[in-house]
Protein backbone atom coordinates (compact mmCIF):
# COMPACT_ATOMS: atom_id res chain seq x y z
CA UNK A 1 0.00 0.00 0.00
CA UNK A 2 1.67 3.65 -0.51
CA UNK A 3 1.47 4.86 2.68
CA UNK A 4 2.12 8.82 1.66
CA UNK A 5 -0.70 10.42 0.29
CA UNK A 6 0.21 13.98 -0.57
CA UNK A 7 -3.56 15.23 -1.44
CA UNK A 8 -5.06 14.03 2.30
CA UNK A 9 -3.78 16.79 4.71
CA UNK A 10 -4.92 15.69 8.23
CA UNK A 11 -5.78 18.59 10.12
CA UNK A 12 -8.29 20.60 11.15
CA UNK A 13 -7.46 23.53 9.00
CA UNK A 14 -11.31 23.47 7.31
CA UNK A 15 -12.43 24.47 10.56
CA UNK A 16 -11.72 28.20 12.25
CA UNK A 17 -10.65 28.62 16.09
CA UNK A 18 -14.25 29.27 17.15
CA UNK A 19 -16.01 26.65 14.93
CA UNK A 20 -13.42 23.72 16.58
CA UNK A 21 -14.02 24.65 19.77
CA UNK A 22 -17.78 24.97 19.38
CA UNK A 23 -17.56 21.55 17.51
CA UNK A 24 -15.77 20.10 20.31
CA UNK A 25 -17.10 21.30 23.25
CA UNK A 26 -21.04 20.18 22.24
CA UNK A 27 -19.77 16.78 21.53
CA UNK A 28 -18.09 16.64 24.96
CA UNK A 29 -21.59 17.18 26.28
CA UNK A 30 -25.17 15.45 26.36
CA UNK A 31 -27.50 18.31 27.18
CA UNK A 32 -26.55 19.87 23.62
CA UNK A 33 -25.40 16.56 21.66
CA UNK A 34 -23.51 17.19 18.22
CA UNK A 35 -22.77 14.30 16.85
CA UNK A 36 -20.87 14.39 12.82
CA UNK A 37 -23.03 13.60 9.85
CA UNK A 38 -22.75 10.16 8.60
CA UNK A 39 -22.56 10.50 4.69
CA UNK A 40 -21.83 6.64 3.72
CA UNK A 41 -24.53 4.63 5.57
CA UNK A 42 -24.58 0.78 4.31
CA UNK A 43 -28.45 0.62 4.29
CA UNK A 44 -29.81 -1.44 6.81
CA UNK A 45 -30.39 -4.67 4.80
CA UNK A 46 -26.81 -4.84 2.87
CA UNK A 47 -24.03 -7.04 4.40
CA UNK A 48 -21.17 -5.31 6.04
CA UNK A 49 -17.79 -7.20 5.34
CA UNK A 50 -15.80 -6.71 7.83
CA UNK A 51 -11.80 -7.30 8.14
CA UNK A 52 -10.31 -7.92 11.99
CA UNK A 53 -6.53 -6.56 12.42
CA UNK A 54 -5.31 -8.53 15.98
CA UNK A 55 -7.71 -11.39 16.95
CA UNK A 56 -5.77 -12.03 20.05
CA UNK A 57 -6.32 -10.64 23.23
CA UNK A 58 -9.02 -8.09 23.19
CA UNK A 59 -9.05 -8.89 19.57
CA UNK A 60 -10.63 -12.00 20.33
CA UNK A 61 -14.17 -10.68 21.14
CA UNK A 62 -14.17 -7.48 18.94
CA UNK A 63 -14.09 -9.91 15.90
CA UNK A 64 -16.51 -11.63 17.77
CA UNK A 65 -18.65 -8.92 18.44
CA UNK A 66 -18.35 -8.09 15.10
CA UNK A 67 -20.15 -11.47 14.10
CA UNK A 68 -22.63 -11.10 16.66
CA UNK A 69 -24.03 -7.90 15.27
CA UNK A 70 -23.54 -9.26 11.73
CA UNK A 71 -21.26 -8.57 10.15
CA UNK A 72 -19.31 -10.88 7.91
CA UNK A 73 -15.83 -11.61 8.82
CA UNK A 74 -14.09 -11.90 5.66
CA UNK A 75 -10.44 -11.37 6.71
CA UNK A 76 -8.13 -11.95 9.88
CA UNK A 77 -5.09 -10.27 10.55
CA UNK A 78 -2.22 -10.95 12.90
CA UNK A 79 1.77 -11.09 13.59
CA UNK A 80 1.26 -14.19 15.45
CA UNK A 81 -0.07 -17.36 13.85
CA UNK A 82 -0.89 -18.52 17.23
CA UNK A 83 -3.51 -16.08 17.50
CA UNK A 84 -4.57 -16.76 13.90
CA UNK A 85 -4.82 -20.38 14.52
CA UNK A 86 -7.33 -19.89 17.61
CA UNK A 87 -9.44 -17.50 16.01
CA UNK A 88 -10.18 -19.24 12.96
CA UNK A 89 -11.18 -22.56 15.23
CA UNK A 90 -13.56 -20.57 16.89
CA UNK A 91 -14.83 -18.83 14.34
CA UNK A 92 -15.61 -22.26 12.35
CA UNK A 93 -17.19 -23.41 15.03
CA UNK A 94 -19.39 -20.60 16.26
CA UNK A 95 -19.37 -19.08 12.23
CA UNK A 96 -18.97 -22.17 9.93
CA UNK A 97 -20.04 -19.76 7.03
CA UNK A 98 -17.33 -17.75 7.37
CA UNK A 99 -14.24 -18.14 5.07
CA UNK A 100 -12.02 -15.41 6.35
CA UNK A 101 -9.06 -14.72 4.33
CA UNK A 102 -5.75 -14.63 6.79
CA UNK A 103 -2.87 -11.58 6.46
CA UNK A 104 -0.10 -10.58 8.68
CA UNK A 105 0.20 -7.48 7.16
CA UNK A 106 -2.78 -5.31 6.95
CA UNK A 107 -0.93 -2.97 4.71
CA UNK A 108 -0.67 -6.05 2.15
CA UNK A 109 -4.37 -6.73 3.03
CA UNK A 110 -5.80 -2.99 2.52
CA UNK A 111 -3.58 -3.91 -0.61
CA UNK A 112 -5.40 -7.11 -1.69
CA UNK A 113 -9.16 -7.07 -0.60
CA UNK A 114 -9.43 -3.09 -0.03
CA UNK A 115 -12.61 -2.89 -2.36
CA UNK A 116 -13.73 -5.74 -0.62
CA UNK A 117 -14.01 -4.47 2.77
CA UNK A 118 -16.83 -1.97 4.55
CA UNK A 119 -15.20 -2.12 7.77
CA UNK A 120 -12.38 -3.00 9.91
CA UNK A 121 -11.83 -3.74 13.74
CA UNK A 122 -8.46 -3.19 15.11
CA UNK A 123 -7.28 -4.42 18.24
CA UNK A 124 -3.89 -4.31 18.28
CA UNK A 125 -1.02 -2.86 20.95
CA UNK A 126 -1.09 0.85 20.60
CA UNK A 127 1.36 1.42 18.53
CA UNK A 128 -0.10 0.11 15.65
CA UNK A 129 -3.76 1.68 16.10
CA UNK A 130 -3.26 5.07 14.36
CA UNK A 131 -1.14 3.97 11.56
CA UNK A 132 -4.12 0.70 10.65
CA UNK A 133 -6.86 3.39 11.30
CA UNK A 134 -5.68 5.70 9.50
CA UNK A 135 -4.70 3.66 6.48
CA UNK A 136 -8.47 2.23 6.55
CA UNK A 137 -9.92 5.88 7.01
CA UNK A 138 -8.05 6.82 3.91
CA UNK A 139 -9.51 4.28 1.94
CA UNK A 140 -13.06 5.15 3.52
CA UNK A 141 -13.07 1.95 5.43
CA UNK A 142 -15.32 2.57 8.81
CA UNK A 143 -13.64 1.80 11.47
CA UNK A 144 -13.74 0.74 15.36
CA UNK A 145 -10.86 0.42 17.41
CA UNK A 146 -10.02 -0.26 20.76
CA UNK A 147 -8.75 2.26 22.95
CA UNK A 148 -6.75 4.32 23.39
CA UNK A 149 -7.32 4.98 19.93
CA UNK A 150 -4.17 5.87 18.69
CA UNK A 151 -0.67 6.62 20.75
CA UNK A 152 0.15 9.55 20.09
CA UNK A 153 -1.47 13.09 20.57
CA UNK A 154 -0.79 14.16 16.71
CA UNK A 155 -2.79 10.62 15.75
CA UNK A 156 -5.62 11.68 17.47
CA UNK A 157 -5.82 14.76 15.63
CA UNK A 158 -5.29 12.69 12.68
CA UNK A 159 -8.11 10.09 13.04
CA UNK A 160 -10.67 12.83 14.30
CA UNK A 161 -9.81 15.20 11.17
CA UNK A 162 -10.49 11.74 8.66
CA UNK A 163 -13.80 11.10 10.35
CA UNK A 164 -15.51 14.61 10.11
CA UNK A 165 -14.02 14.47 6.14
CA UNK A 166 -14.83 10.81 5.22
CA UNK A 167 -17.86 11.07 7.19
CA UNK A 168 -17.51 7.64 8.54
CA UNK A 169 -18.92 5.09 11.00
CA UNK A 170 -16.50 4.98 13.91
CA UNK A 171 -16.47 3.74 17.27
CA UNK A 172 -13.58 3.23 20.15
CA UNK A 173 -13.55 0.52 22.44
CA UNK A 174 -14.42 1.70 25.56
CA UNK A 175 -17.57 -0.22 26.22
CA UNK A 176 -18.80 2.14 29.61
CA UNK A 177 -20.05 4.24 26.90
CA UNK A 178 -22.42 1.87 26.05
CA UNK A 179 -24.19 1.97 29.47
CA UNK A 180 -27.06 3.58 30.90
CA UNK A 181 -25.20 4.15 34.46
CA UNK A 182 -22.90 6.80 32.24
CA UNK A 183 -25.14 8.34 30.60
CA UNK A 184 -27.14 8.96 33.33
CA UNK A 185 -24.12 10.09 35.43
CA UNK A 186 -23.55 12.71 32.24
CA UNK A 187 -27.25 14.10 33.19
CA UNK A 188 -27.25 14.23 36.30
CA UNK A 189 -24.44 16.11 36.86
CA UNK A 190 -25.06 18.12 33.70
CA UNK A 191 -28.20 18.80 35.22
CA UNK A 192 -26.51 20.62 38.29
CA UNK A 193 -26.95 18.30 40.98
CA UNK A 194 -23.98 18.74 42.29
CA UNK A 195 -23.41 22.22 41.50
CA UNK A 196 -20.58 24.18 39.94
CA UNK A 197 -17.56 20.84 39.03
CA UNK A 198 -14.34 22.02 40.62
CA UNK A 199 -12.15 19.43 41.18
CA UNK A 200 -12.12 15.54 39.68
CA UNK A 201 -9.78 13.21 41.01
CA UNK A 202 -8.96 9.43 38.81
CA UNK A 203 -7.37 6.86 40.51
CA UNK A 204 -6.44 3.28 38.79
CA UNK A 205 -5.17 -0.04 39.76
CA UNK A 206 -2.90 -0.34 36.86
CA UNK A 207 -0.23 -1.15 36.15
CA UNK A 208 -0.62 -4.55 36.01
CA UNK A 209 1.74 -5.60 33.66
CA UNK A 210 5.56 -4.75 34.20
CA UNK A 211 6.73 -1.10 34.08
CA UNK A 212 9.33 0.95 35.73
CA UNK A 213 12.31 -1.19 34.31
CA UNK A 214 15.58 -0.87 32.22
CA UNK A 215 15.33 -3.17 28.27
CA UNK A 216 16.86 -6.33 29.09
CA UNK A 217 20.41 -6.93 27.68
CA UNK A 218 20.59 -9.05 24.53
CA UNK A 219 18.07 -11.05 22.21
CA UNK A 220 16.62 -14.46 22.04
CA UNK A 221 15.72 -16.39 18.64
CA UNK A 222 12.02 -15.31 17.23
CA UNK A 223 9.53 -17.89 17.98
CA UNK A 224 8.93 -19.14 14.45
CA UNK A 225 4.64 -17.70 14.90
CA UNK A 226 5.36 -14.31 15.56
CA UNK A 227 6.83 -12.04 13.26
CA UNK A 228 9.09 -9.79 14.95
CA UNK A 229 9.85 -6.90 12.07
CA UNK A 230 5.65 -6.65 11.71
CA UNK A 231 4.88 -6.58 15.18
CA UNK A 232 7.57 -3.56 15.86
CA UNK A 233 5.94 -1.78 12.80
CA UNK A 234 6.14 2.18 12.83
CA UNK A 235 8.26 1.51 16.19
CA UNK A 236 12.20 1.18 16.27
CA UNK A 237 13.88 -1.44 15.56
CA UNK A 238 14.64 -3.61 18.60
CA UNK A 239 16.01 -7.64 19.44
CA UNK A 240 13.41 -9.61 20.61
CA UNK A 241 13.13 -10.71 23.90
CA UNK A 242 10.94 -13.73 25.57
CA UNK A 243 8.39 -13.08 27.55
CA UNK A 244 9.39 -8.79 27.45
CA UNK A 245 6.78 -7.48 24.94
CA UNK A 246 4.55 -9.69 23.51
CA UNK A 247 1.98 -10.59 24.00
CA UNK A 248 0.82 -8.44 26.85
CA UNK A 249 3.46 -7.14 28.39
CA UNK A 250 3.92 -4.26 25.75
CA UNK A 251 1.73 -1.48 27.59
CA UNK A 252 5.08 -0.46 29.88
CA UNK A 253 6.88 0.34 27.09
CA UNK A 254 7.11 3.84 25.82
CA UNK A 255 7.40 2.99 21.80
CA UNK A 256 4.43 0.29 22.41
CA UNK A 257 2.15 1.44 24.61
CA UNK A 258 0.62 4.28 26.95
CA UNK A 259 1.43 2.82 30.04
CA UNK A 260 -1.71 3.05 32.96
CA UNK A 261 -3.26 6.32 31.47
CA UNK A 262 -3.63 4.74 27.83
CA UNK A 263 -4.98 1.85 29.09
CA UNK A 264 -7.51 3.15 31.56
CA UNK A 265 -8.08 6.39 31.62
CA UNK A 266 -10.41 6.00 27.94
CA UNK A 267 -12.64 3.89 30.59
CA UNK A 268 -12.55 5.62 34.16
CA UNK A 269 -12.04 9.55 32.87
CA UNK A 270 -15.04 9.10 29.72
CA UNK A 271 -17.82 9.81 32.06
CA UNK A 272 -16.52 12.58 33.54
CA UNK A 273 -14.71 14.14 30.26
CA UNK A 274 -18.81 14.32 28.67
CA UNK A 275 -20.13 15.86 31.91
CA UNK A 276 -17.60 18.33 32.78
CA UNK A 277 -17.33 19.41 29.24
CA UNK A 278 -13.76 19.35 29.54
CA UNK A 279 -12.28 20.75 26.23
CA UNK A 280 -8.41 21.07 26.41
CA UNK A 281 -6.35 21.67 29.53
CA UNK A 282 -4.08 24.85 29.74
CA UNK A 283 -1.70 22.80 31.97
CA UNK A 284 -0.19 19.41 32.23
CA UNK A 285 1.85 18.77 34.97
CA UNK A 286 3.75 15.14 36.57
CA UNK A 287 3.54 16.58 40.38
CA UNK A 288 5.03 13.09 41.60
CA UNK A 289 6.21 9.63 40.52
CA UNK A 290 8.06 6.99 41.36
CA UNK A 291 11.88 6.40 40.09
CA UNK A 292 11.46 7.40 35.52
CA UNK A 293 13.37 5.30 33.26
CA UNK A 294 14.40 6.16 29.68
CA UNK A 295 12.21 3.72 28.03
CA UNK A 296 9.27 2.85 30.30
CA UNK A 297 6.12 4.52 32.23
CA UNK A 298 7.01 4.36 36.13
CA UNK A 299 5.04 2.09 38.23
CA UNK A 300 3.03 4.79 39.78
CA UNK A 301 2.54 8.72 39.22
CA UNK A 302 0.16 11.94 39.85
CA UNK A 303 -0.52 14.45 37.24
CA UNK A 304 -2.13 17.29 37.39
CA UNK A 305 -4.64 18.79 34.75
CA UNK A 306 -5.94 22.36 34.74
CA UNK A 307 -9.09 23.32 32.53
CA UNK A 308 -9.99 26.91 32.21
CA UNK A 309 -13.92 28.30 32.39
CA UNK A 310 -15.96 26.86 29.16
CA UNK A 311 -19.82 26.85 28.89
CA UNK A 312 -20.61 28.33 32.21
CA UNK A 313 -18.68 26.41 34.16
CA UNK A 314 -15.80 27.63 36.59
CA UNK A 315 -12.01 26.57 35.86
CA UNK A 316 -11.31 22.53 37.43
CA UNK A 317 -8.34 20.67 38.58
CA UNK A 318 -7.88 17.27 37.16
CA UNK A 319 -5.50 14.53 39.43
CA UNK A 320 -4.68 11.52 37.86
CA UNK A 321 -3.26 8.70 40.37
CA UNK A 322 -2.25 5.35 38.90
CA UNK A 323 -0.12 2.60 40.47
CA UNK A 324 -0.69 -1.74 41.38
CA UNK A 325 -1.66 -1.95 45.29
CA UNK A 326 -0.05 -5.10 44.99
CA UNK A 327 2.91 -4.24 44.30
CA UNK A 328 5.57 -3.37 47.02
CA UNK A 329 5.52 0.17 45.84
CA UNK A 330 2.31 1.78 47.48
CA UNK A 331 0.22 3.38 44.70
CA UNK A 332 0.01 7.15 44.72
CA UNK A 333 -3.89 7.87 45.60
CA UNK A 334 -6.26 10.92 46.54
CA UNK A 335 -5.09 12.47 50.06
CA UNK A 336 -7.52 11.34 52.88
CA UNK A 337 -8.73 15.34 53.02
CA UNK A 338 -10.07 14.22 49.10
CA UNK A 339 -10.93 10.52 50.12
CA UNK A 340 -12.44 10.48 53.27
CA UNK A 341 -15.98 10.72 52.85
CA UNK A 342 -15.81 7.65 50.52
CA UNK A 343 -13.49 5.66 52.90
CA UNK A 344 -16.20 6.31 55.72
CA UNK A 345 -18.89 4.88 53.06
CA UNK A 346 -17.03 1.84 51.76
CA UNK A 347 -14.62 1.50 54.65
CA UNK A 348 -11.78 2.01 52.32
CA UNK A 349 -10.66 3.74 49.04
CA UNK A 350 -11.51 1.25 46.31
CA UNK A 351 -8.26 0.20 43.90
CA UNK A 352 -10.03 2.56 41.18
CA UNK A 353 -12.55 5.39 40.43
CA UNK A 354 -13.59 8.69 40.06
CA UNK A 355 -14.32 11.43 42.45
CA UNK A 356 -15.86 14.73 41.20
CA UNK A 357 -16.26 17.49 43.35
CA UNK A 358 -19.14 20.21 43.15
CA UNK A 359 -19.95 23.38 45.06
CA UNK A 360 -22.96 21.53 46.11
CA UNK A 361 -21.58 17.88 46.07
CA UNK A 362 -20.12 15.18 45.27
CA UNK A 363 -20.20 12.43 43.23
CA UNK A 364 -18.29 9.13 43.56
CA UNK A 365 -18.08 6.29 40.79
CA UNK A 366 -15.96 2.68 42.12
CA UNK A 367 -16.55 1.56 38.81
CA UNK A 368 -14.19 1.61 35.79
CA UNK A 369 -16.71 2.34 33.23
CA UNK A 370 -18.77 4.73 34.96
CA UNK A 371 -21.70 2.90 34.85
CA UNK A 372 -22.21 2.99 39.11
CA UNK A 373 -22.51 5.88 40.39
CA UNK A 374 -23.33 7.84 43.82
CA UNK A 375 -23.99 10.99 44.91
CA UNK A 376 -23.63 12.97 48.23
CA UNK A 377 -24.82 16.64 48.51
CA UNK A 378 -23.54 19.12 50.77
CA UNK A 379 -25.57 18.48 53.93
CA UNK A 380 -26.28 14.70 53.35
CA UNK A 381 -24.34 12.72 55.52
CA UNK A 382 -23.33 10.16 53.12
CA UNK A 383 -22.88 9.02 49.75
CA UNK A 384 -26.01 7.28 48.36
CA UNK A 385 -26.78 5.65 44.80
CA UNK A 386 -28.01 7.53 42.16
CA UNK A 387 -31.31 6.00 41.73
CA UNK A 388 -32.25 6.44 45.34
CA UNK A 389 -31.25 10.41 45.29
CA UNK A 390 -34.32 12.75 44.99
CA UNK A 391 -32.42 15.12 43.38
CA UNK A 392 -31.41 12.79 41.09
CA UNK A 393 -34.65 11.64 40.14
CA UNK A 394 -35.87 14.99 39.00
CA UNK A 395 -33.62 15.09 36.15
CA UNK A 396 -35.06 14.03 33.08
CA UNK A 397 -33.20 11.59 30.52
CA UNK A 398 -31.70 13.48 27.11
CA UNK A 399 -29.33 10.97 26.28
CA UNK A 400 -30.63 8.22 23.92
CA UNK A 401 -30.28 4.47 25.83
CA UNK A 402 -29.06 1.27 23.53
CA UNK A 403 -30.39 -1.87 24.50
CA UNK A 404 -28.12 -4.52 25.64
CA UNK A 405 -27.78 -7.13 24.05
CA UNK A 406 -29.57 -10.59 25.07
CA UNK A 407 -27.12 -12.97 26.74
CA UNK A 408 -23.94 -10.99 25.66
CA UNK A 409 -21.99 -8.26 27.93
CA UNK A 410 -21.89 -4.15 26.88
CA UNK A 411 -19.04 -4.63 25.26
CA UNK A 412 -21.33 -6.54 22.18
CA UNK A 413 -24.00 -3.74 22.84
CA UNK A 414 -21.49 -1.67 22.58
CA UNK A 415 -20.30 -2.51 19.07
CA UNK A 416 -23.83 -2.76 18.24
CA UNK A 417 -24.39 1.22 17.78
CA UNK A 418 -20.81 1.31 15.34
CA UNK A 419 -23.25 -1.54 13.09
CA UNK A 420 -26.16 1.33 13.26
CA UNK A 421 -23.88 4.15 12.39
CA UNK A 422 -22.97 1.66 9.24
CA UNK A 423 -26.18 1.06 8.43
CA UNK A 424 -28.85 4.10 9.05
CA UNK A 425 -25.78 7.02 10.19
CA UNK A 426 -26.93 7.09 13.61
CA UNK A 427 -24.05 8.06 15.48
CA UNK A 428 -22.00 5.86 17.97
CA UNK A 429 -21.65 7.45 21.67
CA UNK A 430 -17.80 6.96 21.23
CA UNK A 431 -17.76 7.96 17.64
CA UNK A 432 -13.93 9.39 16.43
CA UNK A 433 -14.81 13.04 16.82
CA UNK A 434 -15.80 12.34 20.64
CA UNK A 435 -13.20 9.66 21.10
CA UNK A 436 -9.98 11.12 19.58
CA UNK A 437 -10.64 14.51 21.02
CA UNK A 438 -10.99 12.13 24.75
CA UNK A 439 -7.72 10.18 23.93
CA UNK A 440 -6.63 13.65 22.96
CA UNK A 441 -6.55 15.15 26.03
CA UNK A 442 -5.44 11.53 27.98
CA UNK A 443 -2.60 11.14 26.12
CA UNK A 444 -0.94 14.99 27.15
CA UNK A 445 -0.54 13.21 30.31
CA UNK A 446 1.72 10.90 29.10
CA UNK A 447 3.64 13.55 27.50
CA UNK A 448 3.78 15.41 30.68
CA UNK A 449 4.88 11.99 31.87
CA UNK A 450 7.64 11.98 29.34
CA UNK A 451 9.01 15.55 30.16
CA UNK A 452 9.53 14.78 33.92
CA UNK A 453 8.58 15.43 37.41
CA UNK A 454 7.81 19.31 38.16
CA UNK A 455 7.84 20.08 34.34
CA UNK A 456 4.53 22.08 33.75
CA UNK A 457 3.34 21.84 30.52
CA UNK A 458 1.43 25.11 29.32
CA UNK A 459 -0.48 24.08 26.48
CA UNK A 460 -1.91 25.82 23.58
CA UNK A 461 -4.91 22.50 22.27
CA UNK A 462 -6.19 24.26 18.78
CA UNK A 463 -2.50 24.59 17.74
CA UNK A 464 -1.43 21.36 19.59
CA UNK A 465 1.56 22.70 20.97
CA UNK A 466 3.44 23.97 24.16
CA UNK A 467 4.44 27.45 24.03
CA UNK A 468 6.60 26.97 27.47
CA UNK A 469 7.78 23.34 27.06
CA UNK A 470 9.28 22.89 23.34
CA UNK A 471 11.26 19.45 24.21
CA UNK A 472 7.64 18.11 24.26
CA UNK A 473 7.10 18.07 20.84
CA UNK A 474 8.84 15.59 20.36
CA UNK A 475 6.31 13.43 22.39
CA UNK A 476 3.41 14.67 20.26
CA UNK A 477 4.24 12.92 17.24
CA UNK A 478 6.18 9.77 16.82
CA UNK A 479 8.79 9.27 14.24
CA UNK A 480 7.80 5.80 12.19
CA UNK A 481 9.83 3.95 10.55
CA UNK A 482 10.49 3.74 6.77
CA UNK A 483 7.11 2.58 5.15
CA UNK A 484 4.90 3.25 8.09
CA UNK A 485 3.73 6.71 7.60
CA UNK A 486 0.06 7.03 6.70
CA UNK A 487 0.48 11.15 6.45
Amino acid sequence: MNMQNKNSKLTLTGLSRRDFIKRTTLAAGATAIYFPYIGKALGANERINVACIGVGGKGDSDSTDAALNGGNIIAVCDVDQNQINGKLKQLGHDFPSFKPQVFKDYRRMFDRIGKDIDGVTISTPDHHHGVAAILAMQMGKHVFCQKPLVQTVSEARMVRALAMKKNLATQMGNQGSATDGLRRAVEVIQAGVIGKPLELHVWSNRPIWPQGLERPHGKDPIPKELDWDLWLGPAATRPYKNDVYHTFKWRGWNDFGTGALGDMACHTVNMPFRALKLGYPNLVELEVASRLYPETYPKTSRIRFEFPAREGYPPLKFWWYDGNPADELAPLRPDATVALDIIKFQHKLPDSGALIIGDKGKVFSPDDYGAKFFVKLDGENEFTPSHANEACKAVPITIPRIPKVEGRGWTTAHMSEWFKMMKDGTPAYSNFEIAGYLTEIILLGAVALRCGIGKRMEWDGPKMVSPNLPASAHFVKRKNRHGWNPT
